[in-house]
């Protein structure tokens, strides 16, 4: 099958088993190995792939950005990921509000586009940086606005679609009659409709939030027939979508947050009866434990200004309006009526786009805060899903919780309380056979219990492996083999992703971890004793895809770039796990597979405070690197990057034949051609003065001004590029600091170590780590600051040395060094920083440093800035240079590329 559709496939074809292994888990709690994977490039390789799917009887399995929190999307078959390069809106039609989209557009993507004629996609998933249409066509999804804007399928309007036998079907609406009369595929699911439609009337729950099973009850209301509404919610086990349209809505010209704050969850629950009356545009709840981990979040913490004590839960409540004077009206409205009934004790407001953005940004986030959790038992997705009548919410939350207590657990909770729709996630060890078996036990308990109140087992996420097995107690015998039915008239060999919705394993099966899991030990050079080990540290990593984002943020830019799962963070994880886990050879850890996945890892550290799991693939990949060099060598290159210090001092004593060397063409030509050094780059000069010369030959009154008061004292690191390419930058901050009153002193120092550890060579960074450690220690004792101007080397201080160098030593050094705008701003604020600056009149506009960004944020930067200037800054995610990796040739062009993207 490989090489036939290698002939008929202009897009990819990868039957290697690295990629096998990527792809065979997605957001949910389980693990199949595909049998392929193939990235159509057209909608012809699309029929293409699933005529040979055809032909040689293999199954088939379309998937989007694989976010799927039941399984849907991993399968025993050949997976068709859509989201390299089935990613075009097609069309826009404003008047007839409708948009023509391919199965690869990511929702947000669609919504920007949309977003300057005044329209927007309804349906807004917590995925919709990722998620792409097609997958929220076969999932059914909703999000937090369904109470105005329903699901997915109230959006679909036509599909074009490829049946399992090849054949290609546009689908769309007709009227019932027509479907009878007309036979053939609409005529037989035409008939299983009205063979079953008193038992469809009696079973389907009568809310909003549904999305198990098939929709046939959307072809009993009104006398309308449409395939497409069958398709949508199918999971990819009925046809293949390769292009739809839908529908468009305008958007709303003004919106408003309250944040509600409760100090018990059921009082939170029971306040929805008395918001829904002001007819609320969302409704959202986030508990405390979320509320917690946010709070431990690198990303997540800064947005949580909002947050007003320590609540058990609260709740987000948003409204449309025309104008900001009738969502106060509203507000107003809603906040007397719960004050009045003595319901929440904080009621925060927001306006602003950009602050509702980050409170957002907070409720979304929920997910993956929650995965990240340490420990082994984790909030996992299979009873998390459930959706009752509104009204009936608190009940069946106070029942649903009794039966979590029942088997000694506990859960995070958040979800859509407007719509009835709690994501409920009770902690499970699915690597301990008891806990497994209690997963079992509690799915039963909690389906009869969704049964009794008349709700559903799913609200949004689907069925796929936790859930399908349930379909027929939750709709009855008869409904169940209806479902059989359409299953067989669509695909009578059931080859489209088979064992989903109809004809489940059971759901204790092809867990990823499970109770014979284990994972081979690593002896690091590294410290991840704070990870709870280096295999914990990459299970961290859920598959929920944030690290597939396009639009915005660091995190990923090689992903950005390359629309690849494996240059992402997710898919490196991934494959470094299968390795661990045996699945793949252990030989491979420090082999050419995982090198090439990791090797487009800039080390930007975005995942680290991007991901709400907090994957540190920077750290992971330093392990990797000293790992790989040990079993395969150092290459030269990297030895000279390593140790660049010691070479650029060595130039330094002769800078101008220095220059004259990296500028000679023939000589660059060499370092090209033998090194590996784009000669397209230019390499930073040599200054005829060091850093260190200036500051030595300094006036003595520079030294200190015995007439100024000293505000501080401040030993300055001076980085490898300020002593001996851009001296003005040193002497700059000197003089600042001066005029400021600090006495600023230069300590004796060796490089940093960060171009050893991002080269693998961690010993050597160790050893001048000790040494740097032991030298600004002895002024950190005296009461000085430790201030540089480079985040790469401050931050270093803060995030590698103590997993190189442990002890109280390193932690006094690491809480006592600060960029020099972290400082300022500090000081500033402690009343300490006597100058004011002239304002400017022009503006500063701001793209921030990578490791700044992810491990302190901008704030300081844009703070310390505007003290004299108007500041902005671009959301520009990553430079693409990351140190050396823009130097190198091979990396040029993906560098080039990565820097296009949003910043040039």
């Amino acid at each position: 099958m490989y090489e036939t559709l290698k002939k008929r496939v202009r897009g990819e074809v990868r039957f290697d088993r690295a990629s096998t292994l990527m792809y065979s888990t997605d957001a949910s709690i389980y693990e199949i190995e595909p049998i392929g994977v193939v990235l159509p490039r057209t909608h012809e390789d699309v029929f293409a792939t699933m005529e040979a799917a055809r032909d040689f009887k293999v199954p088939i399995l379309p998937r989007g950005a694989g976010t799927s929190l039941a399984g849907q999307t991993v399968g025993h078959a050949v997976v068709m990921d859509m989201s390299k390069y089935l990613n075009r809106v097609l069309e826009v039609n404003t008047e007839e509000r409708w948009a023509l989209v391919e199965p690869g557009v990511v929702q947000e993507q669609l919504n920007l586009h949309l977003r300057p004629m005044g329209f927007l996609f309804g349906p807004d998933t917590s995925t919709a940086n990722r998620a792409t249409l097609g997958g929220m066509m076969g999932n059914n999804s909703a999000g937090s606005h369904s109470i105005v804007y329903g699901k997915t399928i109230d959006h679909v309007l036509e599909m074009d679609v490829v049946l399992a036998s090849g054949e290609g079907r546009t689908l769309g609406e007709i009227k019932f009659d027509e479907a009878v009369l007309r036979g053939g595929l609409e005529g037989r699911i035409a008939g299983i409709v009205n063979a079953n439609r008193d038992e469809i009337e009696r079973r389907f729950p009568k809310i909003m939030r549904r999305v198990s099973g098939y929709n046939l009850d959307e072809f009993v209301r009104n006398g309308k027939f449409n395939l497409a509404k069958l398709v949508v919610g199918s999971e990819g086990t009925l046809a293949t979508v390769h292009q739809a349209k839908v529908r468009i809505e305008p958007r709303p010209p003004a919106t408003a947050l309250c944040v509600v704050h409760f100090t018990d969850i059921v009082e939170c629950i029971r306040s929805s009866d008395i918001i829904l009356p002001f007819k609320p545009a969302a409704i959202e709840m986030i508990d405390d434990l979320i509320i917690n981990l946010g709070r431990g979040s690198l990303e997540i913490s800064r947005l949580m200004g909002f947050i007003q004590g320590n609540p058990a839960a609260v709740l987000l409540v948003e409204f449309y309006g025309e104008n900001e004077a009738e969502l106060r009206s509203k507000l107003d409205g809603m906040e007397a009526a719960l004050k009045r009934e003595k319901s929440g004790y904080a009621y925060v407001r927001a306006f602003d786009q950009a602050e509702q953005t980050n409170i957002w940004k907070v409720r979304k986030s929920g997910l993956g805060l929650l995965l990240g959790m340490k420990g082994e038992r984790k909030p996992i997705a299979f009873v998390e899903d459930c959706a009752v009548e509104p009204s009936k919410l608190p009940d069946f939350f106070l029942r649903f919780r009794d039966v979590i207590h029942k088997f000694g657990t506990s859960a995070g909770y958040y979800g859509h309380a407007s719509v009835g729709c709690l994501h409920i996630r009770p902690l499970i060890n699915t690597k301990n056979a008891r806990d497994i078996q209690v997963m079992k036990e509690m799915t039963d308990e909690i389906a009869d219990l969704v049964v009794e109140f008349g709700g559903g087992m799913s609200g949004e996420h689907g069925d796929g492996l936790a859930r399908s097995h349930l379909n027929e107690k939750l709709f009855g015998a008869q409904l169940y083999k209806a479902f059989r039915d359409v299953k067989g008239t669509f695909d009578p060999e059931h080859r489209m992703n088979p064992g989903k919705i109809v004809n489940a394993p059971p759901m204790t099966e092809n867990l990823r971890y499970g109770a014979a899991y284990s994972a081979i030990t690593i002896n690091t050079h590294y410290d991840f004793s704070r990870e709870g080990g280096f295999a914990t540290a990459v299970e961290l990593c859920n598959g929920a895809g944030v690290c597939r984002k396009k639009n915005e943020g660091t995190m990923c830019p090689s992903y950005m770039v390359t629309l690849e799962d494996k240059h992402s963070t997710r898919g490196r994880a991934n494959y470094m796990r299968e390795i661990l886990s045996g699945k793949a050879p252990a030989r491979e850890f420090t082999g050419k597979t995982l090198y090439d996945a990791l090797d487009l890892c800039l080390e930007c550290k975005g995942c680290k405070a991007e991901c709400p799991s907090n994957v540190d693939m920077a750290k992971l990949k330093y392990e990797f690197l000293a790992q790989y060099n040990e079993a395969n060598g150092t290459p030269l290159r990297s030895k000279m990057f390593a140790n660049i210090h010691a070479l650029s001092k060595a130039a330094s004593a002769w800078p101008s034949l220095a220059n004259w060397t990296l500028t000679n063409p023939v000589i660059r030509r060499a370092l090209d051609r033998f090194i590996g050094i784009d000669s397209r780059r230019t390499l930073p000069p040599f200054a005829p003065q060091t850093f260190e010369s200036w500051f030595a030959k300094r006036p003595k009154f520079e030294i200190r001004n015995s007439k100024s008061e000293i505000s501080g004292k401040v030993v300055l690191f001076h980085d490898t590029f300020i002593n001996y390419n851009y001296p003005d930058i040193g002497i700059a901050a000197t003089r600042l600091l001066k005029a400021a009153g600090y006495e600023v002193r230069l300590a004796e120092r060796k490089c940093c170590g960060r171009p050893m550890i991002s080269k693998g060579l961690p010993e050597a960074a160790r050893e001048n780590a000790v040494f740097n450690v032991r030298q600004l220690h002895t002024w950190v004792e005296q009461g000085y600051s430790v201030v540089g101007c480079e985040p790469s080397c401050i931050l270093t201080f803060r995030d590698e040395y103590p997993d190189l160098v442990q002890g109280p030593h390193t932690t006094d050094v690491a809480k006592a060094s600060f960029l020099l705008e972290e400082f300022i701003v500090n000081e500033k604020q402690a009343g300490r920083w006597p100058l004011a600056f002239k304002r400017q009149q022009t503006k500063a506009l701001v793209h921030g440093h990578c490791h700044e960004k992810a491990l302190i944020g901008s704030r300081y930067l844009k703070e310390a800035l505007a003290l004299a200037y108007p500041v902005e800054e671009v959301d520009s995610g990553c430079c693409g240079m990351a140190g050396s990796f823009g130097y190198e040739k091979e990396h040029y062009d993906i560098s080039m590329a990565i820097g296009r993207r949003r910043l040039f």
